[in-house]
């Protein structure tokens, strides 16, 4: 059961965004155009981004539960304003738990405000899941560290309001286990390049480029935690982008369930409404099924974290079960909509595209069933499935 304070702010998070978000999402989408002053508006009128921080550092004190509520709120009307705010509070709760007083102060504030956002720089062109492939390297010198290297895929990295990047790079260790460090880079440091947006499938309306560091001087204030800490700092990362991200897989389908509710009972047919076909009936019942039983395993999950009891096994299946599910009901959302599902201006449509990616970041649908599988104690996995 949720809290009176859950509802009050599902509630609130889906009147804002059926106001303000879902009006102008479409031409976001066709636009390929990020919006910064409609993220701080959020920030502003709803006060999102205070929901994981507790009071101390300006926050709301909440927890994953009711953050977890907000974020499928938003991404049941835009899911690249969600993945937006999801990636910069991951950045923020990284910085909480495991930064210096120095980067709090300098960073903290405007993340937690809505005012700036963060960044986490881990994938490269040649690794995502398997962090053991990352190549960025930082050399140890008389002033600090120096950093060079790529990294690919990085939400809200060139955005004009964002203020920090958490770049994850190899500092030691072997090839075949190398020792990685966090540092938290200002967002205009020297040498800290950002490519041109991606020409991306979904989420078209998030800022994400490629990174380039080139000599980016780091000083050792600019390490998150110790040196060797970076690789489980990512893996602290990917189990909040989990939880989160499967909040924006539970809000996509409810978006699907209600546009596919909408049209079936607007659109005639054979002389009556479609909604009274027994196989449109259908449709829409398996999408609604979908939807309730990813919203139970997320709210479980965040609950889990909330308790400090976040069980990994069952972490894995949250993500891999509503991400899989979304793409099914947005596959069934389509089909209701018949020739009109095709049209780009179709809402269902915009998050069948946005939901491909749902499945691969912070873990592919493949690494999750590996997971767990090694929750279930079966032994015969490849060394690599290790994130």
């Amino acid at each position: 059961m949720e809290s009176e304070e859950q509802t009050a702010i599902q509630a609130s998070v889906a009147d804002w965004a059926k106001r303000e978000l879902a009006p102008g999402a479409n031409a976001r989408d066709t636009e390929a155009r990020f919006d910064p002053e409609l993220y701080l508006r959020c920030g502003r009128d709803l006060g999102i981004t205070r929901l994981p921080f507790s009071e101390e550092f300006g926050g709301a004190g909440a927890g994953m539960q009711e953050t977890s509520v907000a974020i499928e709120e938003i991404a049941r009307q835009d899911q690249s304003l969600a993945v937006t705010l999801m990636v910069s509070m991951a950045a923020g709760l990284m910085l909480v738990e495991n930064g210096s007083v120095e980067q709090i102060e300098r960073y903290l504030p405007g993340i937690v405000a809505g005012t700036a956002l963060g960044a986490v720089a881990g994938t490269e062109p040649q690794a995502g899941s398997w962090t053991a492939g990352y190549t960025t390297r930082a050399v140890e010198n008389a002033t600090g560290w120096r950093i060079d290297g790529e990294k690919a895929f990085i939400t809200n990295a060139g955005a004009p309001i964002t203020s920090v990047v958490l770049v994850c790079a190899v500092t030691g260790g072997q090839p075949d286990k190398p020792q990685m460090t966090m540092f938290a880079l200002p967002a205009d440091a020297p040498g800290l390049v950002y490519g041109k947006p991606y020409d991306k499938l979904g989420w078209r309306s998030s800022e994400t480029r490629p990174v380039f560091l080139d000599g980016v001087s780091a000083p050792a204030t600019s390490i998150v935690g110790k040196v060797g800490d970076g690789r489980h700092l990512v893996h602290g990362a990917f189990k909040v982008g989990r939880i989160l991200i499967s909040a924006m897989a539970v809000g996509m389908a409810q978006g699907c369930l209600d546009h596919a509710i909408a049209y079936a009972r607007e659109r005639k047919a054979f002389g009556g409404s479609i909604a009274d076909f027994q196989l449109v009936q259908k449709a829409i019942a398996d999408i609604a099924i979908r939807v309730e039983t990813s919203r139970l395993m997320v709210r479980k999950s965040a609950w889990m974290r909330d308790e400090g009891q976040l069980d990994d096994g069952f972490l894995s299946m949250t993500k891999y079960y509503s991400t899989e599910a979304a793409s099914q009901c947005a596959d069934l959302a389509i089909q209701v909509h018949g020739g009109y599902g095709f049209m780009n201006e179709c809402a269902p449509t915009r998050f069948w595209r946005d939901g491909r990616v749902l499945r691969i970041g912070d873990g592919t649908s493949e690494i999750q069933i590996g997971l767990i599988a090694r929750a279930l104690g079966l032994t015969s996995l490849p060394r690599a499935v290790k994130t």
